[in-house]
């Protein structure tokens, strides 16, 4: 697996990328009161109430009434908020870290907080619509991150990323290559793993939700398939 850690294309129309940053303060922090049991509920009732269980979003499972907290539609929005492990919520903010600001510059922070929502519904529902029956809990920004990171290669393709190849060899590619295997490694999952303990279908849901959505969510003269990008960040002579 291939792990960005830094990109250094600039920003163009916004200075700071407010809403990326509130995600991942907002994740962090919903993290820290979990794993820190600052609130009054277990973890694991954690997960039911918030958490997209598909058994329960189709109706076929009825949740305690003492879980019943939010409604079982925004279910596959207050999901993306919950890590209940620490590399899980390392892996997704580092992505959200590397991609999500030039993803925001490129929709505006209104448009990117409906593109982050809207991929994360749409993984969700992925998610739900491949293992109707199941009651284990989606839970994870994973499905929406998988949409930045398709919007970053829609923008920016060419680009070099600095990061570790399987989390220990340093490599210095371009995104097509980078995300592609990591495109791949998650559509390989979804045909090796039977087990539902982890979403696979929600990120690859997420992923295709990402190259639609920042076609149609982009400022207007947003270039794609990174036109706009000078030579100093593809790394061409």
């Amino acid at each position: 697996m291939f792990v960005p850690l830094y990109d250094g294309v600039p920003m163009r129309n916004i200075r700071v990328p407010y809403v990326t940053y509130a995600l991942l303060v907002v994740s962090t922090l919903v993290y820290a009161l979990v794993a820190l049991d600052r609130l009054p509920m277990p973890e694991t009732s954690i997960s039911a109430a918030f958490g997209l269980i598909p058994a329960v979003f189709f109706g076929s499972v009825v949740l305690p009434e003492e879980l019943a907290i939010v409604p079982v539609y925004a279910t596959p929005v207050t999901s993306l908020f919950l890590h209940l492990g620490f590399l899980h919520l390392l892996g997704n903010m580092l992505f959200l870290f590397v991609f999500g600001d030039n993803v925001e510059d490129a929709l505006g922070h209104l448009r990117f907080v409906i593109f982050f929502v809207l991929c994360g519904t749409a993984s969700g529902l992925a998610y739900a619509f491949s293992v109707p029956d199941s009651e284990r809990p989606l839970v994870g920004a994973s499905g929406a991150v998988s949409g930045v990171i398709a919007a970053y290669l829609i923008l920016h393709p060419r680009v070099r990323l600095w990061g570790l190849f399987f989390f220990r060899i340093p490599l210095h590619i371009r995104a097509y290559w980078a995300i592609g295997f990591w495109l791949l490694v998650q559509i390989a999952q979804i045909w090796i793993n039977s087990d539902d303990s982890v979403g696979w279908v929600a990120h690859v849901g997420g992923f295709a939700a990402g190259i639609v959505l920042v076609i149609i969510l982009r400022r207007r003269n947003q270039p794609l398939l990174g036109a706009g990008d000078g030579p100093q960040l593809t790394g061409d002579p």
